[in-house]
């Protein structure tokens, strides 16, 4: 089948309304077996680091022989991986599906996760996308991930109890804050919970990965499956545990297959279940069966040895928070509209002002607002709160202070060049001028 002929398929796919019959279903190998025998997927690797550091996970090492989550070669720039992928789709005319797995997590990534979701959107507009998590930065990015029109998600859950989850996990990174032991695992879980409560609703179809790990979270699994779907999840995978050398779980056994059919059993009365999991690596390629090939390692090496490639930005626009469309001077959450400008080969130009969300919502409004400036790089404000700067910024937003005039400060940010030292925000404390409206300082 010719790569055009795929992709006229898969965008009648993508179109068809119904969502009760889910038929996105029939190209992505890992939701139904039928597909795997007919549509390729890729894993781009750009996701390094992670916020969880998992008992069992060791991501130090890497073999080609090896097929396990949180392996991989090597890892990509945004911009290497479009050109990676740039030359599969040429090789091969299977490809369905374009998904982040790693070899950290990708929301922990999220600014190279959600700027290569954007390349390939904007370049493939027709291919599936697809993400995996452990869902602690899930509820975060809901919002963007819609906008993508993400298809499909996975979430790694492996307990929903926090002492059972301290002895799964050494700690859990939120931020700058290392939390350990059933606090960590605790809050792991509650993230996990508001995840899939933020996806409801969004035609995302979510499945559920959960560790199968002998004498610690066997009995506990059909209770995920159970949660889960109450939660909103569409499918079920109960993943046997791989002993992995330099692990704190390098000891245990692996489930027997009594074992893993005895819980795949119980986990089957609540949810439809995966079956033909290949514990896929991080830089995984191919139809499921295939395995690692030499031609997609050399591939994927070939493209971190390119110099980043220049590439059209998903996101060329520069918004302004303006009172009257010649200052920078508004405060972000007083802003009742932005001023969006877009480049041009003589400089730049007003396309539109772009109404800012109501105020009120709480950190459910910055996630609106950066969603509403998705095709924005930077929003020059006059002053701006730390809570919803890092709700933007975790967006891949750039949030710029700044006080003059809008064309002075537009033509160097145009360039990715600094803003001119007169131009720098004088800083006020709040009090002076923050009535504690609750409108942006956050």
């Amino acid at each position: 089948m010719r790569q055009h002929e795929t992709m006229k398929n898969l965008a009648v796919i993508r179109r068809n309304p119904d969502r009760t019959t889910r038929p996105e279903v029939a190209c992505h190998p890992c939701f139904d077996p039928k597909a795997r025998a007919r549509w390729a997927r890729v894993h781009l690797p750009v996701a390094p680091a992670c916020n969880v550091s998992c008992n069992f996970c060791d991501r130090r090492f890497d073999c080609t022989n090896e097929s396990r989550p949180g392996v991989a070669s090597v890892v990509l720039s945004a911009g290497q991986a479009l050109a990676y992928l740039d030359g599969l789709v040429q090789r091969r005319h299977d490809v369905a599906v374009v998904g982040i797995a790693g070899p950290g997590d990708p929301l922990a990534n999220p600014d190279a996760t959600l700027e290569t979701l954007r390349l390939v959107r904007s370049h493939y507009p027709d291919l599936l996308l697809c993400l995996a998590t452990n869902g602690l930065a899930l509820a975060e990015h809901a919002a963007e991930l819609e906008r993508l029109h993400l298809s499909h998600l996975t979430v790694t859950i492996n307990t929903l109890d926090p002492a059972t989850g301290a002895h799964i996990y050494a700690w859990v990174c939120d931020g700058r804050r290392v939390l350990r032991g059933e606090e960590g695992a605790g809050l792991l879980v509650q993230r996990q919970m508001a995840g899939l409560e933020a996806l409801r609703g969004t035609g995302i179809l979510i499945k559920v990965n959960s560790i199968l790990i002998p004498g610690i979270n066997d009995e506990q699994i059909p209770d995920i499956a159970a949660e889960v779907k109450r939660r909103g999840a569409h499918l079920f995978n109960c993943v046997p545990l791989i002993p992995a050398a330099r692990t704190a779980f390098a000891s245990l056994p692996e489930p027997d297959p009594a074992m893993v059919a005895r819980v795949r059993a119980a986990a089957a009365a609540h949810l439809p279940l995966m079956e033909h999991c290949s514990r896929c690596r991080a830089d995984a390629c191919g139809l499921l069966n295939e395995g690692t090939t030499e031609v997609s390692i050399s591939a994927l090496r070939a493209a971190a040895n390119l110099p980043d490639p220049v590439v059209p930005s998903a996101r060329p626009n520069i918004a302004v928070a303006t009172r009257e469309g010649l200052l920078i001077n508004d405060h972000l959450g007083e802003a009742e509209s932005f001023a969006v400008f877009a480049p041009e080969a003589t400089g730049f130009r007003l396309v539109e002002n772009r109404p800012a969300p109501p105020p009120g919502g709480g950190s459910e409004r910055w996630r609106d607002l950066a969603a509403g400036l998705a095709d924005c790089r930077a929003v020059l404000v006059a002053g701006v709160g730390p809570i919803p700067r890092r709700t933007l910024e975790s967006s891949g937003l750039r949030v710029v202070e700044a006080e003059g005039l809008i064309e002075d400060a537009l033509e160097p940010l145009f360039r990715d060049a600094p803003l001119p030292a007169s131009m720098a925000r004088r800083f006020e404390g709040c009090g002076n001028g923050c009535g504690g409206t609750g409108q942006g300082c956050g």
